[in-house]
């Protein structure tokens, strides 16, 4: 140990070690406290989160097997019997059949179609060089910092406007709208996985004849599956949970979609009293989303991480 005498600070330079041998003190020996201090902290944070993710989604679980007193009288207790008629009655009485329906048809139809568009739009951006190149690019990217409440008055004035007939409570419609609203982030998304894909397949298909929307779709389009993977499940479940869109957008009842179903089970709760149909109904939403990511989990990470990695 030495004394630094212009800074009148100490420093390790070694240690006696086993057996009067003396060990040298690296750099990093005195950083080993702070990391362990670190490393506790950010699992203590990431038990923490899970808690609070995962607790909820427990509670509704077994809320959904009780019946309407249980879950008053003791709502935080285990169901001592499994009512499944909660679930279809919410499938059923409250048309969660029909809301799932609609949800479906316009979540795969918007997702397909933002896929498409924008794995198409991100390519050319990052493959292409032509005038105004970088100028779409931060178009799309402004794109993402548009609150949707500010779009959402003219978008009703637009869709009810439409040439030739209203675009307002259709499938069309709000399947349009959701491929706006999602495309910005995907264009910034894969534009950036296309940049980090190499050129010299792409150059190889073109060289032997292939026509460029034939090396797009056959060579660099299975390339890009880590990320394609990775921006539809952040788009599917963007759209699926999508409230305040189809809420302005699409007034018809027949026509709503899980969110606004689910909003109004919740309002006819205060005259029905069936509080097991609602949490059955939560799930029946839920459920879906939790598939599509425990299933796609591994590709999502390898989507995120393919850039950093190459």
């Amino acid at each position: 140990m030495t004394t630094d005498t212009n800074t009148g600070t100490v420093a390790k330079t070694d240690e006696p070690g086993p057996g009067g041998v003396t060990r040298k003190l690296g750099p990093t020996d005195g950083r080993s406290s702070e990391g362990g201090v670190l490393h506790v902290f950010s699992h203590g944070m990431l038990v923490v989160w899970a808690l609070m993710v995962g607790v909820p989604l427990l509670w509704v679980l077994w809320s959904s097997f009780k019946t309407s007193n249980g879950i008053l009288s003791d709502p935080w207790g285990l169901p001592t019997s499994l009512h499944f008629e909660n679930w279809a009655n919410a499938w059923n009485k409250a048309n969660m059949g029909q809301y799932f329906l609609n949800t479906a048809i316009v979540v795969g139809g918007s997702v397909v179609g933002t896929m498409v568009l924008g794995s198409m739009a991100a390519y050319v951006l990052a493959r292409f060089t032509f005038p105004g190149n970088r100028f779409i690019y931060y178009l799309f990217v402004a794109g993402m910092s548009f609150p949707v409440f500010m779009l959402v008055i003219p978008l009703f004035f637009v869709l009810r406007d439409f040439p030739g007939s209203s675009l307002l409570a259709t499938y069309h419609g709000l399947i349009l709208v959701y491929i706006a609203y999602s495309l910005p982030f995907t264009v910034f998304f894969m534009t950036a996985f296309f940049r980090t894909l190499p050129t010299s397949v792409a150059e190889a298909a073109l060289i032997d004849g292939a026509s460029h929307t034939r090396t797009f779709f056959q060579v660099m389009l299975p390339m890009a599956k880590p990320g394609l993977i990775s921006i539809g499940i952040f788009n599917f479940l963007g759209q699926w949970n999508q409230y305040l869109l189809p809420m302005v957008l699409n007034q018809e009842e027949d026509k709503y979609v899980l969110t606004q179903g689910l909003a109004m089970i919740a309002l006819q709760q205060g005259y029905e009293n069936d509080w097991g149909a609602l949490m059955a109904g939560m799930m029946i939403a839920m459920l879906p989303v939790l598939i599509v990511y425990f299933v796609f989990q591994r590709q999502v990470q390898a989507g995120l991480t393919a850039g950093a990695l190459k």
